[in-house]
């Protein structure tokens, strides 16, 4: 069995996908790997790029181009400034030459990234194609797979989508699994999650790294709690999360305007009962989408797509729940549990499965963070999980204008919702007269993923995709 880390889970990155922005991102800095393992990268006169399938229907509207020349300068998605990357595009169209790998700069025109919006290649609906040009004359080609959630597959390799990692004590590949390891070692989710984490770094390690990724989404949730305007691409799309939390906060939105710590402990003492509470879920699910579709800096949870709801959920349970931020840990480990079942018996990619495997998993994820979180058993979090999916089967993924705004944003708010309510039924429920289990909805959702029209599958070519006439504005 492979093994998928909470890490490999919880990516940080930027916007505003992670299949058509930060997976050809990782492919075009994995191809300046390939050219230069081969010593050949200071032989390069020209690269060239084709986008096949839906990242070639949508590629634009999710910023693939962008994403697949920045990767070629060897920007690093985690740690580059998100106002410096479109400036960096522009100055390659400019002057119609690129740094390759940030040095050397060869010719480089808009036709070089080529989408090819009527050909899919057999493996996966998200592929790429890099073909460098030697001095030569020579070529030197790789093709990768966007499989979902920033996870790449190259062609030819295709173990390497799920490529043997290290012996765990505790290998999991079905949440029957999960739940048998929980049970025979007497551990919870996150205990569990956390001894087979060890294999690959020490406590200090997870700690610092579950720390980073809880700073990075409360971060993203606060940005966008604060940041004004309209949303890049044509569809004219406005900000709502600063209209929101400023509505709650009233006076004291300014001053929670200093920083995240500030803006938590405001959202804490303002807490107006459950009206009040559904709607910070919803500033926290909009703000985060909204710094997402901004091209900020997120993190997959599982996908950039479903980057709010995990946060958002986590929130509520930081800012209303007793425990604060000793929650946060247990929360993310078990989380990523669940997401790692769902990754390896069904899918994450919405090229694949329709919004079902964003939304849907993001908040089966979430809501099983939650049910262990507040003191439930087990059962009761993978019930919650269950729960979660259920209500989220048969969506669709049909994003007007190819953009992760519409009906995306709003989805996270949705997705964050059924998984609060998931965690409470789950909480007042019996596990064992569930009558669907974990294992049994993920395996459904596959069957629905296959059953599922492509024009429903981030393609843009059904679905309220088609409702709205717009016009991608290239950024």
């Amino acid at each position: 069995m492979d093994f998928i880390s909470t890490f490999d889970m919880f990516k940080i990155g930027l916007g505003p996908s992670s299949s058509h922005t930060m997976g050809p991102w990782a492919a075009a800095r994995r191809f300046l790997k390939v050219l230069r393992a081969e010593g050949v990268l200071d032989r390069v006169a020209r690269v060239r790029v084709d986008l096949f399938g839906s990242l070639a229907k949508t590629g634009r509207g999710h910023g693939t181009d962008l994403a697949v020349i920045l990767g070629l300068c060897d920007f690093d998605p985690v740690t580059c400034d998100p106002a410096g990357v479109h400036p960096a595009v522009a100055r390659v169209r400019a002057s119609r030459s690129l740094p390759l790998a940030g040095g050397r700069a060869i010719p480089f025109e808009r036709g070089d990234v080529d989408f090819h919006r009527a050909e899919t290649l057999p493996f996966h609906p998200n592929a790429l194609t890099f073909a460098a040009t030697l001095d030569d004359g020579s070529t030197r080609a790789e093709t990768y797979y966007s499989v979902g959630g920033g996870f790449v597959v190259q062609e030819g390799d295709d173990a390497r989508a799920g490529q043997a990692g290290p012996d765990v004590p505790f290998p999991i590949e079905t949440a029957a699994d999960l739940l048998r390891a929980c049970a025979e070692g007497g551990l919870t989710i996150p205990e569990v999650v956390l001894r087979n984490e060890r294999a690959m770094r020490d406590d200090a390690a997870i700690r610092d790294g579950l720390a980073r990724i809880w700073e990075a989404m409360r971060g993203s949730a606060f940005r966008g709690a604060y940041a004004e305007g309209i949303l890049p691409g044509g569809l004219e799309v406005v900000r709502r999360a600063p209209r929101l939390n400023r509505s709650l906060l009233g006076s004291a939105a300014e001053g929670a305007a200093k920083d995240a710590d500030a803006w938590v402990a405001a959202i804490r003492a303002a807490d107006g009962g459950f009206d009040a509470t559904l709607k910070w879920v919803a500033c926290f699910a909009l703000a985060v989408n909204e710094e997402n579709a901004a091209f900020g800096r997120v993190v997959t949870a599982p996908t950039n797509g479903a980057a709010g709801v995990i946060p958002a959920v986590l929130l509520h349970r930081v800012a209303f729940h007793e425990g604060g931020d000793a929650a946060v840990a247990p929360f993310l480990l078990t989380a990523g549990a669940i997401g790692a079942v769902f990754k390896k018996r069904a899918t994450i990619s919405a090229a694949l499965g329709g919004c079902q495997a964003e939304i849907g998993v993001s908040s089966a994820m979430a809501a099983a963070g939650l049910t262990q979180t507040l003191g439930g058993t087990t059962e009761q979090a993978l019930m919650a999980a269950e729960i979660a999916m259920e209500h989220h089967l048969g969506l669709t993924c049909d994003p007007v204008g190819g953009l992760v705004q519409v009906p995306c944003i709003e989805r996270n708010t949705m997705g964050a919702i059924k998984a609060i309510t998931a965690a409470q039924l789950a909480l007042e429920g019996d596990p064992a007269r569930a009558k669907v289990s974990l294992d049994a909805v993920i395996r459904t959702m596959w069957q629905t993923a296959q059953d599922m029209n492509s024009k429903y599958k981030e393609t843009s070519e059904g679905g309220l995709a088609i409702q709205i006439p717009v016009n991608v504005v290239e950024c």
